[in-house]
This record gives C-alpha cells, structure tokens and sequence, in this order.
C-alpha cells in the first residue's frame, strides 16, 4: 500500500489546485454580481441571471467535486501513512484545512444568496473575504513544506503580517480603482 502513497498524494495536490482555483473564482464572481447592482435594470437582470449560472456551474461542476476529492486524498494518504498523525505540523494543516473547509461552505451559503437576491455583503467585503482563501492557502503551503522546522511563533507574526499588507493592498486598490473609475 505504501507504494501508492505518492500517487495518492499527487491526486491530493492537483485537487487542492482546483478547489482553491474554484474559490478564488468563485468570490470573485461574487464581486461581478454585486457590482451588478449599479447597472441599469435590463443590464443588471442579465448580468446577474448569467453570474447565478456560471456561479453555480462552478461550484457544483469543480469547486465541491474538487473539496471532496482533495479531502478523500487527504484520508487516502493517513491510511496510507497513519504515523503521520503523530506528527505536530498535521495537526496545524488540519486546523487551517477546517477553517478552509468553514470558508467553502460560507461560501455556498454567499452564493445562495445573491441568487435570492438578500446578500447584503459588499463587493469591497467579498475583495477582502477573497483573501482569506490566500491567508489560508499560505499556512497551509507552508506548514506542509516547512513542517517541524517551521517556528510557529514567527510563523504566526508572519501570517499575520501577510494578511496585514494583503488588507492594505485591497484597500488600496479600492481608493485606485475610485480615483481611476476601472
């Protein structure tokens, strides 16, 4: 069973890709229909009916397929190796891959939503909400690579100084975006 441990754990890596490449997208869709609000009635309605299919085939057709299938992989690679649950460093990328797991579903719950028309969630809040999928994807990548040989305490002030300059980065796009009209 060892030997299929590597391919389990690449099946893992490229479902991780495609879920993360379904979150990121999925949100930022979600700024696309909010922003939709602004437009004229006829415009809004066909923008918004086409971000609720897109949306929706997203999600259903790779975002969630992907978060079982990386989640399945991930089980697949204890069972392959269940030592690695002794290890400290999983039990962190477990905690992190939870809090992605919470977001996912938020997530669901923000498209819901916007299709009923009572999201009340600002396209600037989504932008920020759109980084905390990169805030988690960071820990993860870098609980996962670096491991024991990770400080957590700087490890945690570095998260925290990351997630502090994509904030001001979002924040400052917006006041660019305000001052160039895009």
């Amino acid at each position: 069973m060892e030997k299929y441990y590597l391919y389990v754990m690449s099946v893992h890596i490229i479902f991780v890709v495609s879920w993360m490449a379904g979150l990121f997208y999925s949100v930022r869709l979600f700024i696309y229909h909010t922003e939709a609000e602004d437009r004229p009635e006829i415009e809004r309605n066909i923008l918004q009916r086409e971000y609720e299919k897109i949306e929706r085939k997203l999600w259903h057709i790779i975002t969630t397929p992907a978060m079982v299938l990386t989640v399945l992989a991930g089980i697949g690679m204890v069972c392959i190796r269940p030592g690695l649950l002794q290890a400290p460093w999983l039990h962190v990328k477990l905690g992190f891959v939870a809090a992605l797991l919470v977001y996912h579903f938020i997530c669901q719950n923000i498209m819901k939503q916007l299709k009923y028309g009572t999201c009340k969630i600002s396209s600037f809040q989504l932008r920020l909400w759109n980084e905390v999928a990169t805030i988690l994807l960071v820990a993860i990548v870098f609980t996962v690579v670096l491991k024991s040989a990770v400080d957590w305490v700087y490890g945690l002030i570095g998260l925290i100084i990351f997630a502090v300059v994509i904030m001001v980065a979002v924040k400052w796009y917006k006041h660019y975006r305000k001052k160039h009209d895009c």
